[in-house]
């Protein structure tokens, strides 16, 4: 069933408020539109205290109320519309999601309620991915702006596009990166796909939720399987077996990487540049390749991604928080060691976090070639012993938190040293998200000598 087209004067559900707020800007967007909002969390008011301040004043309209520390199931079957979190846990097996579905009560997400609503679907491109979708989609919309597009960047990166509904416009062009779990929702209530669809690789990642890669994959392929042969679908270079996935015109890019020099390092970023060049030539047809060239070649970066954040007394530090699986990690560390003739013994590497039950045992084979391998958070334990297993003779340490494995990392490094924050884990073990986790480290290396802000 699909949602109501006017929401005004509508009773809705939003299940998760969430520790870090998920539920809030829907339920604030919602109360704009003229509906009666119930938000509704398991976890009691005392665990949620941040995101209950950022909707406190949704409670003076009447039109919005709290249920927190429980779930009702004639919550799920007396409205008229559910909004999900998209990371609620295995929605599929969830009574109170199955109670809606058996009153025939409607089910949509977010990102679902923006697509619905998307002023043109074939100006919409979306970016999927394990490694690298957050540097691409900037990428992409980087250089579309540079052609003088008019681009609302939004899903996984920049934030909730609902509020800017009113300013997009037919002609203008709309970015967005879709995770795995935005793409399950929009697979089973929108059958969503959009315009240009792109994904950069797959592996192993978020099978705490997933359950098994077989999820996860067929997760990323929505982003596929709903265009139609009038659209296009850019695949990075490792996934030409997913073609069959699409009806749209297929384009593989990737590999060779982008021949020209770039702002961000490493040869990950030159592959990420050359999908995004792929993916800005089929949607500006018109623009010469020296333009897109030159557009990413300017492309600055973004933030928590294998920035050089410090120098204090001149060891360089560099955060790249968003590094939430090994792969990245392994990139980041590629990326530093071509920066260095191919050197990895100057580098103090710090991994480690929440635990999505991914294979780690990547993380632990790079200690022999670093200068130490400091490990943090819930999956810390685990990484070390098999690091000191593999590696005995390498400096492996497992403290409980970052600003632990800074203080433990300085005594041992010299000039010329790098400090690196590159997890290869997600951060809700101690963090909201990875943006706190990457201040966090900036915050610690910043306070190690006096010139320490680069």
């Amino acid at each position: 069933m699909t949602a109501p087209a006017s929401l005004a004067g509508k009773r809705i559900t939003v299940m998760g408020l969430g520790r870090f707020g998920g539920g809030s800007g829907v339920a604030r967007w919602l109360v704009g539109q003229g509906a009666s909002v119930l938000v509704t969390d398991l976890k009691p008011a005392d665990k949620l205290a941040e995101p209950i301040e950022e909707v406190r004043d949704l409670l003076a309209t009447g039109r919005f109320a709290l249920r927190l520390g429980e779930h009702r199931e004639d919550d799920f079957t007396t409205t008229d519309l559910i909004i999900a979190n998209p990371a609620v846990p295995a929605p599929w097996d969830n009574r109170f999601l199955a109670a809606a579905r058996a009153a025939r009560v409607p089910i949509t997400t977010e990102i679902g309620l923006l697509v619905e609503r998307l002023p043109a679907r074939e100006r919409t491109i979306g970016i999927t991915g394990t490694v690298g979708k957050s540097t691409t989609t900037a990428m992409i919309a980087h250089a579309l702006s540079a052609a003088g597009e008019t681009v609302h960047l939004g899903g996984n990166i920049g934030g909730s596009l609902l509020d800017r509904l009113p300013d997009i416009r037919p002609q203008h062009r709309v970015v967005l990166e879709l995770s795995s779990f935005m793409l399950h929702w929009l697979g089973e209530t929108q059958r969503w796909s959009p315009h240009i669809a792109v994904a950069t690789n797959i592996a192993e990642n978020h099978l705490d939720w997933h359950g098994n890669m077989d999820h996860y994959i067929a997760s990323k392929q929505n982003l596929l399987r709903f265009q139609t042969s009038s659209d296009i679908a850019v695949l990075g270079s490792s996934l030409p077996h997913w073609a069959p996935a699409t009806p749209a015109r297929t384009i593989l890019a990737g590999e060779p990487p982008f021949p020209h020099p770039l702002a961000v390092p490493g040869r990950h970023n030159r592959i990420n540049a050359a999908v995004a060049a792929a993916v800005v030539s089929a949607a500006r047809p018109d623009l010469p390749p020296t333009a897109i060239h030159a557009a990413l070649a300017a492309f600055p970066g973004l933030p928590h991604r294998l920035a050089l954040c410090a120098r204090p007394a001149g060891r360089l530090c560099y955060n790249d928080s968003k590094a939430t699986t090994p792969e990245a990690t392994l990139q980041a560390i590629t990326a530093l060691a071509e920066a260095a003739s191919n050197r990895t013994d100057h580098l103090h590497l710090i991994v480690g976090g929440y635990d999505k039950h991914a294979d780690l045992s990547a993380l632990a084979h790079l200690a022999p070639r670093l200068a130490g391998l400091y490990c943090i958070g819930d999956t810390g334990p685990a990484i070390a012993a098999a690091a000191r297993a593999q590696s005995p003779a390498a400096h492996v340490v497992n403290v409980r938190t970052l600003p632990e494995a800074v203080a433990a990392i300085w005594p041992r490094t010299q000039p010329g040293h790098a400090i690196v924050l590159s997890p290869g884990c997600a951060s809700w073990d101690h963090y909201p998200n990875y943006e706190h986790r990457g201040d966090d480290f900036v915050r610690c290396v910043r306070d190690l000598a006096p010139e320490s802000a680069s």
